[in-house]
């Protein structure tokens, strides 16, 4: 007989009364007075295995074996007993009755119980190997395979071919700090790993393979949040001759189609398409969580001469704003709970958080609850009522400051809010999916402290049709052919066309205050690539962690990544990064400064 028959959680009543052979790993051993029980397990799920004493060398060996011992079973599939079944598995109604229990390799005790599901991260990371044998582990990762191969075949069938760009690249400025890897053979020079395959993508277009993709790694030596990774996946694609439009329409159609076979999820269609400022506008969002039933009302006209300071204050300032959100049933909201989201938004720079309670419109000002009434005339009042479309019975909270901390705080709030149990309560969250394109970008953000207009996507966007003028008289009115698909208040990607006329990527060099030499240093190779003919093209990336992420329903992009890094960019199973000995950095003709040490942790 093969070592192997049949999968252990693939063993089912189809298989009754014949022999089978088991490989896997003890989940649970049960000694119920004379019977021993095997809860035998592999990457399909469980099954039961009985050791009668009656097999004296089976049952001895039964007697020994323990949690995560990797063993070999043969045996007769019967059915299990009236009352024992286990409706949860798909081997539930059946159980192997053993004939030879083979162990392949003993384990020393597990660290954890791999059905203990209150572990630490640092457990969870340091002893990944066992955490990966976890069914939840084995589902996301068999899920993430699943993905990906969706992805390829849809990219196969519309005439997409995988093509491999290097991993050792020159440093180009993309946003994010590269991680650095020195030359043995070129002393004191520098290669970058990629922070993405724009550049090359962009090549490959010109170079008339008018549709490429590629499932990449990218690196970024950022600072960390708590799902950001220093090395990701992407699904790079570009494509040429096609607008954006069409490219749109072209990646939709592949995300519903991975949602639908990979989970059997059917997404709307089409996607909702919203300006990116009315994104900004009514969420303070660029990838707004749709799901949640709450918007912005702006009322920086409306304040621009009430007394209240913090509010006509920031109504006349440059780059300020004010606005109410409603909040409806919000004023059965506790004054703990209000106090709560002042501390909440603080994060986020807000100063505080003003809020009226809406307890009888007829009744007037009398009718509203709130310590800042007294310094809002009645024409003020009036109108924030009515923009809001305030009932009784309402909350209206207020957001007063700059634009990005009021789109900030009051954003971050408003999904608060609607995830909250007062939210669900009181029909203020969808709990369904809701995808959602943002579009029409602007092209550059003003660095004050630079005194520079800095690519909001990247340098390579191209500007819509009859903006190129803006590049040289006013940068701030350019809007950018840029996407972004959104999903439930996530980014799975985005992209643009891009720059295929040398004379407007100088353009917009120039807007940034690149000069030709230095652009030619950076980016000469792509320059002058250009030159030859280059085709209009343009394309987008999808963050693969992020998708299956969303799709598992993970805590975190660690989750659904087989050997991540913490938030220290550290990886607890490796001891990664570590210091290497004194002649490795001879052959590089480094010399380290001395540095603080590292705890690690």
């Amino acid at each position: 007989m093969s070592m192997r028959t049949q999968y252990c959680g693939l063993t089912t009543e189809a298989l009754l009364g014949q022999t089978v052979s088991l490989c896997g790993w003890v989940h649970r051993r049960r000694d119920h007075g004379g019977v021993i029980f095997i809860d035998l397990r592999d990457r399909e799920g469980l099954v039961q295995v009985v050791c009668n004493p009656e097999q004296a060398e089976v049952f001895s060996t039964a007697e020994i074996v323990r949690n995560e011992f990797c063993m070999r079973v043969t045996g007769v599939v019967r059915l299990r007993p009236d009352g024992t079944i286990n409706s949860n598995l798909a081997s539930g109604k059946i159980e192997v009755l053993c004939e030879e229990l083979e162990v392949l390799n003993p384990s020393v005790t597990p660290p954890f119980q791999l059905d203990d599901d209150n572990l630490s991260e640092t457990t969870r990371l340091t002893h990944r190997v066992l955490d990966l044998r976890r069914p939840q582990m084995q589902n996301n990762l068999r899920l993430r395979y699943k993905v990906t191969m969706e992805v390829r075949k849809f990219l196969d069938q519309h005439g997409f071919i995988d093509i491999e760009t290097p991993m050792l690249t020159k440093s180009t400025p993309e946003g994010a700090r590269d991680y650095l890897v020195p030359s043995r053979v070129n002393a004191g020079q520098f290669f970058a790993l990629p922070q993405s395959p724009q550049l090359f993508k962009q090549l490959l277009m010109v170079a008339n393979f008018d549709r490429y993709y590629q499932i990449v790694k990218c690196f970024r030596d950022e600072d960390l949040r708590a799902d950001r990774q220093p090395e990701f996946t992407q699904i790079d694609c570009e494509t040429s001759f096609m607008n954006e439009q069409e490219i749109r329409d072209m990646f939709e159609g592949m995300i519903r189609l991975v949602f639908k076979n990979a989970l059997d999820i059917d997404l709307p269609n089409p996607f909702p398409v919203m300006p990116y400022a009315e994104a900004m506008g009514m969420y303070g969002s660029d990838k707004p969580d749709m799901r949640v039933k709450l918007a912005f009302t702006d009322l920086t006209d409306v304040m621009k001469d009430v007394d209240f300071k913090v509010f006509s204050g920031a109504a006349n300032m440059l780059g300020g704003r004010v606005v109410g959100m409603r909040v409806p049933g919000g004023s059965a909201m506790p004054r703990s709970e209000i106090d709560a989201y002042t501390q909440f938004v603080a994060i986020y720079g807000a100063k505080g958080l003003a809020y009226i309670k809406v307890n009888e419109i007829a009744k007037g000002r009398d009718g509203l609850q709130s310590p800042i009434v007294k310094n809002l005339h009645d024409a003020a009042l009036t109108r924030i009522l009515e923009l809001t479309g305030a009932q009784d019975g309402d909350l209206i909270f207020f957001g007063a400051d700059k634009a990005k901390v009021v789109n900030d705080a009051i954003g971050a709030l408003r999904v608060k809010i609607g995830h909250s149990d007062f939210g669900k309560k009181h029909d203020l969250f969808d709990d369904v999916w809701k995808p959602l394109w943002v579009v029409d970008f602007p092209m550059f953000e003003y660095d004050e402290e630079g005194d520079r207009w800095h690519a909001a996507h990247h340098p390579f966007t191209a500007p819509k049709d009859g903006h190129e003028d803006f590049l040289e008289t006013d940068p701030g009115k350019c809007i950018a052919k840029a996407y972004d698909m959104v999903l439930n208040g996530w980014e799975l990607g985005g992209g643009s066309i891009r720059i295929h006329r040398a004379e407007v990527q100088s353009k917009v060099f120039r807007a940034m205050k690149i000069d030709d030499d230095e652009a030619q240093l950076k980016f000469g190779f792509l320059l002058d690539a250009l030159q030859y003919g280059a085709p209009p093209h343009g394309g987008l990336a999808f963050g693969l962690d992020r998708i299956v992420t969303m799709m598992t329903g993970a805590d975190s992009i660690r989750d659904v990544i087989a050997f991540p890094k913490t938030q220290r960019a550290q990886c607890l199973l490796t001891q990664a990064p570590s210091a290497v000995d004194e002649k490795q950095l001879r052959e590089l003709h480094i010399r380290l400064r001395s540095v603080e040490p590292v705890v690690k942790g």
